[in-house]
This record gives C-alpha cells, sequence and structure tokens, in this order.
C-alpha cells in the first residue's frame, strides 16, 4: 500500500514537470566571447540536473574507493565473528554430547573473538577437565576474564577442582566469590561437597541445614549425608567421653534418633567405660525405633551391674514376647549376671524365634560360651559347630 501511494505520488510530479514544461517558454543566453549559446530553459535545467546526477556518482565512487580498506576490514571482522559464534555453538554441543577433544578444540576457535573469548574459556576448562588434563583446565579459567564472568570463573573453578579431588582448591574459589554469590545454591552444593571430602563433619551439617529448607537436596540424599556427617563427628571425639557426649548433644535430633547413630554412640561409650550413658542413649533411641541393632548393643551396657538392664528388658518382653534380637539382649545379660539357668533359657528361646543366620550363629556362640564356662565341654562344642555352619 505504501509503495502504491508513493508510485501515485510520482506520476503526479511527473505530470506536473511535464505541465510546467509546456508552458515554459524561457531561454538561457550563455555568452562565451566571441560565441553566443541559447538555450531554452528547460533544457538548461535538465542539464543541469544531469551534472548533479553525474557529480553525485563520481562523488561516491571516489567515497567508496577511499572507504574500500576499512569496509574489506569490516567485512573480514563480520566473517571471523561468524566463524566464531559457529565454534561457539559447536563447542557447547560437542561438550554435552562428550566429544571433549572436540569441544576444546572448537572452543579455542571461538576464543579468537574477544566478545566470546570468556564463555569459550568456561567450555574450553570444562573439556580439558573431562580429559584430566588440569594444567589446560587451569589456563583456560585463567583466560575466562570479565567482570561479568568473575562469579562464573569462580564458581566453575570450584565446581571442577572438587570433582577432581581438590577439596581446598574448591573453598578456596568459593571464598573468593561476593558474599551474594557464595550463598547461592549451587555454591553452597559445591562447598558441601568440598566439606565432606575433608571430613568438615560440622560444615556439613550447618550446609545441610541450609540446603534443607531450601529442598535443594532430595530428602534420601540429605537424610544419608546428615547419617555421615554425624557419624563422622562422633568418631572425630571417640577419645574424649565428655566431648563425645557434648557432641552427641549437639547432634540434630533426628541424627540422635537413628539407630546406627546410636548405635555407633554407645559403642564409642562402651569403649571409653561409659556404660550407663550408653545404655541411655539405647534405650531412647529404642523408644523411638524398635531395631534389632539397638537390641544386640544394649547386652555390651552393662557394666558392673546388668539387673537394671535385664529388668528393662523384662518390660519391654511384654510387648515383644517372640523377638529373637530381645532374647538374645536378655541371655547375654543374664549370661553376665551369672543367671546360667536363665540365659540358656533366652538364648535357647532365641534359637526357635529367629531365621537370621547371623543372629543364630551369635545364639549358638553365646550358648557355647555359657557351656563351656559350666564345663560342660560336649555341648560347647556342639553349639561351636553349629555357629562355625551358622
Amino acid at each position: 500500500m505504501r509503495g502504491l501511494f508513493w508510485l501515485i505520488i510520482l506520476f503526479a510530479v511527473a505530470a506536473g514537470v511535464a505541465i510546467l514544461a509546456t508552458f515554459n517558454h524561457g531561454q538561457v543566453v550563455l555568452l562565451v566571447p566571441p560565441y553566443r549559446v541559447d538555450l531554452s530553459l528547460n533544457l538548461f535545467v535538465l542539464a543541469l540536473a544531469l551534472l548533479f546526477l553525474a557529480l553525485y556518482v563520481v562523488i561516491r565512487l571516489l567515497r567508496n574507493l577511499w572507504k574500500m580498506p576499512d569496509r574489506v576490514a569490516a567485512y573480514r571482522d563480520r566473517q571471523r565473528s561468524r566463524k566464531a559464534n559457529i565454534a561457539l555453538r559447536n563447542a557447547m554441543a560437542y561438550l554435552f554430547a562428550g566429544r571433549f577433544t572436540r569441544a576444546e578444540k572448537a572452543a579455542r576457535e571461538a576464543a579468537a573473538q574477544q566478545d566470546n573469548r570468556g564463555v569459550a574459556s568456561l567450555i574450553g576448562a570444562r573439556a580439558a577437565h573431562r580429559m584430566r588434563e588440569f594444567e589446560r583446565r587451569d589456563t583456560w579459567l585463567a583466560d575466562a576474564q570479565g567482570a561479568d564472568l568473575e562469579e562464573a570463573r569462580l564458581l566453575s573453578t570450584a565446581e571442577l577442582r572438587v570433582d577432581a579431588r581438590d577439596a581446598e582448591g574448591a573453598l578456596q574459589a568459593l571464598a573468593e566469590m561476593r558474599s551474594q554469590g557464595a550463598r547461592r545454591i549451587p555454591a553452597q552444593l559445591v562447598a558441601l561437597r568440598a566439606h565432606q571430602h575433608l571430613k568438615h563433619w560440622k560444615e556439613v551439617l550447618a550446609l545441610l541445614k541450609v540446603l534443607d529448607k531450601r529442598e535443594a537436596l532430595h530428602p534420601a540424599l540429605a537424610a544419608k549425608l546428615k547419617q555421615t556427617a554425624s557419624d563422622g563427628l562422633l568418631r572425630d571425639h571417640r577419645h574424649d567421653a565428655d566431648a563425645l557426649l557434648a557432641c552427641w548433644k549437639g547432634l540434630p535430633v533426628e541424627a540422635r534418633q537413628s539407630s546406627r547413630t546410636a548405635d555407633l554412640a554407645a559403642e564409642l561409650l562402651i569403649g571409653l567405660d561409659r556404660s550407663r550413658e550408653a545404655r541411655e542413649i539405647v534405650e531412647a533411641a529404642l523408644a523411638e525405633h524398635w531395631d534389632a541393632r539397638l537390641l544386640r548393643r544394649y547386652a555390651d551396657c552393662a557394666g558392673s551391674d546388668a539387673l537394671p538392664l535385664i529388668q528393662q528388658a523384662e518390660q519391654w518382653r511384654e510387648r515383644h514376647p517372640n523377638d529373637p534380637d530381645l532374647l538374645f539382649a536378655l541371655g547375654k545379660l543374664c549370661q553376665h549376671q551369672r543367671l546360667w539357668g536363665k540365659a540358656q533359657t533366652f538364648l535357647e528361646a532365641g534359637l526357635r524365634h529367629t531365621q537370621d543366620d547371623a543372629l543364630r550363629a551369635r545364639l549358638h556362640l553365646a550358648l557355647a560360651q555359657l557351656f563351656e564356662g559350666l564345663e560342660q565341654g560336649e555341648a560347647a562344642a556342639r553349639h561351636y559347630r553349629a555357629a562355625a555352619q551358622a
């Protein structure tokens, strides 16, 4: 529609010029002594227009010739930029396809363009890292310069270093990040892995608390990491009973209610001759979760007097009359208290109610030790053989 409008205007102007030329009888006289040239005004105007057009064309040609080197240079820059952008896209595709050699080569071509150098360097660093070329990786990372790429470079450095088991280098890179960037979920996930490698269990638990609130980890994975960190923290204090108890009280509630963590804490306290505290931990954990592991550990918490533990176990037996693990614990406790008849009764009842080979072996071994203490060698030998077969 716009083209038709301009075409109408052009025809109107042409018609107007033709009408004016028809009624224009003016003349132009050029005196060039000794000559005189008479021209119609219409021809003179046409000649001026043609002269102007010719001068315009000549000036444009000269201007284009003058700017030809700059235009050629700009064309070459556009071609290089186009090739660099294609190489950058190829580098990304090769990286995600697992073709790391080609990805690094394409990144090197893309880095020839200044605008692409930072991103291409990050791609090249990841490709070199996947090929275990750590020196080239660090060289690439050093080339990833730019104010808008600083956090990306530092986070990539931390992530790649922690993947290569360089946890200290990863934490150093995270420390260089700004406070706001260091609190982002990807940075905290990298810090979690680094502290886990270095066995900084307090930091691991603190990060898990934050990440759990943000739902950044799968609940099963978070629970497993909390379990591992809690166990590691307890083992770090295995030589000092008071420090171990303080560490236990400082653990999260869900960790103290875990059967595995409670069993480990009780085991360490028993090794430090703190059976009473171990018993309290096991009883509290059993109140939350009835667990075979804790029942077997309960038999080791007797200390010098097993009667209170036997009384507690008898109360549990009212609710779990045929639990083989509870019967095993009762048998061991009675054996510790030199109640031989009751110990034999509980251990043999445990054999009747269990299908677990490991527990059967424990029960046979306990009976063998019981009969050996009673100087009944034949019965002891029979149970020793049964334990070995189980």
